[in-house]
């Protein structure tokens, strides 16, 4: 714990604030420590706007700092064109809705079987697409666990979490009726 930096304080230095070092090119610069006290009347005194002028204050102050700049548009060549922002109410939404359709199409089955959400789970752990067979999910479970089982593994059991996941997922799919 710090002893405050203000002379004749013998409080506890809790509050970092600035040194006589200012902040450059080989780093931060120095600090301070001051207690709670010394450290309110240190905020009372410090003014950021010391040793300017009145325009490089206005310009500090300006909310448009930085923004004078032009950028370059963004481009649509090879896309389709980005969804109108006025259709939204919440702009990330507009983000998202390009894509949405695309995700609804890839989330179904070619043969028309609904997927639970934690179907799509438990495939996503095994690394298979939601259009996969029993001979698949099989064959994909025999994979991992020859990966993660410790004793293929010289004993290392790192993989332990990882082999867990694999056969809760590889239980509940292959009771499901998707799988028959």
């Amino acid at each position: 714990m710090e002893i405050c930096s203000a002379p004749g304080c013998t409080e506890a230095g809790e509050f970092r604030a600035p040194g006589g070092e200012a902040a450059g090119f080989d780093g931060p610069g120095s600090y301070r420590w001051l207690c709670l006290d010394h450290v309110r009347e240190f905020n009372a005194a410090y003014n950021w706007f010391e040793g300017m002028s009145a325009e490089e204050i206005s310009e500090a102050q300006n909310p448009y700092g930085g923004w004078e700049r032009q950028t370059r548009a963004f481009g649509t060549v090879g896309q389709s064109p980005p969804p109108r922002w006025a259709d939204f109410a919440d702009p990330l939404d507009a983000i998202g809705a390009r894509f949405r359709a695309r995700q609804e199409q890839a989330r179904e089955r070619q043969d028309g079987r609904p997927l639970s959400p934690g179907d799509r789970k438990n495939l996503a752990t095994l690394g298979l697409d939601v259009d996969a067979d029993r001979k698949a999910l099989r064959t994909r479970y025999a994979e991992l666990v020859r990966r993660y089982h410790p004793d293929r593994n010289g004993g290392d059991r790192s993989h332990e979490k990882a082999l867990q996941q694999v056969i809760e997922a590889y239980t509940a799919l292959k009771g499901r009726p998707l799988f028959a």
